[in-house]
């Protein structure tokens, strides 16, 4: 049987700090997600990627209770023993439609409470515009300037161009900008992104009572994986950290130049 996830495993000897389910987003393979899956394993977390969510059917709902199932079946695997829990806290990434798709779920009370996530993370969430794009240099125009992702989307296989061209279903988006899911999130957006919605964005993240809106410079529509990726990762880590210590931050700035 193929395995429906890759793992990114803490390193040898140190105690798991939590546990990590990155639901990837359209076109996208789990492989695209090997690289933040490494750095945030380096730093001790469990990693699981999942595939991509389908959510092109008729029965919506039905698409995401498996996406509830695969991600419940994805975290309970990564226990250390057979019937225990995963290493807590337990965070939800989400890229793209699997952000639209994760936020959707934990808006759903019923759905959030299989899910049992501590907090989520929506990175590159998108707008009620698809992309319109015909070659596949313009697609990678619309994901990324980092010339290694560039490269990694190009060489794999699985990943399927022109998905950004299919729009999200509207209920799902409606669900994602319109939650008032009252667990931590950290929104992740690219302010070279031509997908999302900024005013949109800032809305919803008002409505949430524990929500962060981290704008990266520069940064496309695979927000984790272009040329800042490296401090897109410690971003996420930062908030990692701080949730373990009850969204207390263990850095706080009280002066700069800079």
């Amino acid at each position: 049987m193929t395995s429906q996830y890759t793992d990114h495993l803490a390193p040898e000897g140190l105690l798991t700090r939590g546990t990590v389910i990155v639901v990837p987003g359209r076109g996208e393979s789990r492989a695209v997600y090997e690289r933040f899956g490494r750095r945030l394993a380096a730093d001790a977390y469990r990693v699981r990627v999942v595939d991509t969510p389908d959510l092109s059917g008729d029965d919506l709902d039905a698409s995401l209770d498996a996406l509830v199932a695969r991600i419940a079946e994805a975290a309970d695997g990564t226990a250390s023993e057979p019937g225990g829990t995963p290493a807590a806290p337990l965070v939800l990434v989400g890229s793209d439609s699997g952000a639209a798709a994760v936020a959707a779920l934990v808006a759903d009370p019923a759905r959030a409470r299989r899910l049992r996530a501590d907090a989520v993370v929506l990175a590159g969430l998108p707008g009620r515009a698809a992309a319109t794009t015909e070659e596949w240099d313009e697609e990678l125009d619309v994901r990324t300037s980092c010339p290694t992702h560039r490269g990694v989307l190009t060489d794999d296989t699985l990943v399927r161009r022109g998905e950004l061209n299919t729009p999200v279903p509207q209920p799902v988006l409606e669900l994602a900008h319109d939650s008032a899911a009252d667990l931590p999130q950290l929104f992740l957006v690219g302010d070279a992104d031509p997908l999302a919605d900024r005013d949109a964005l800032a809305l919803t993240v008002e409505k949430s009572v524990s929500a962060r809106l981290a704008v990266v410079h520069g940064a496309h529509h695979d927000v984790l994986n272009d040329k800042q990726h490296r401090s897109v990762a410690a971003e996420v880590v930062t908030f990692l950290e701080a949730l373990r210590e009850g969204l207390t931050p263990a850095v706080t700035v009280v002066s700069s130049a800079w």
